[in-house]
């Protein structure tokens, strides 16, 4: 789901930077680049939002791992930058009918 994810934000106009950065217990998920802004993207697959949507899925714990991977993240390439917190929900299982729902921003860093 990454990769459907990263070409839907590259249609809307950012610049992929990495894909699945690991960093002390936490991953994330695309490195992507809004013009001068790094943003940190969680994919989050669902096969209906019957029991929640995407961003309700990212709990605190998972917003902290996060938010942990990005600084690791920042600090071993020497970034210092503005950074945002985006999430992709994919609702649906038909490839053809899947849909995308961008949340800039979704929580603070």
């Amino acid at each position: 789901m990454e990769a459907l994810a990263a070409a839907h934000l590259v249609r809307a106009g950012l610049v992929e930077v990495a894909r699945n950065q690991h960093a002390r217990g936490g991953e994330i998920d695309l490195v992507m680049r809004d013009g001068d802004v790094l943003v940190f993207v969680e994919v989050r697959h669902r096969r209906s939002t019957r029991f929640g949507s995407a961003l309700e899925s990212i709990t605190e714990p998972k917003r902290r791992r996060l938010r942990l991977a990005a600084r690791v993240y920042l600090q071993r390439n020497r970034l210092s930058c503005a950074c945002r917190f985006d999430v992709v929900g994919i609702t649906g299982r038909a490839p053809d009918a899947l849909r995308f729902d961008w949340i800039k921003a979704a929580f603070d860093g």
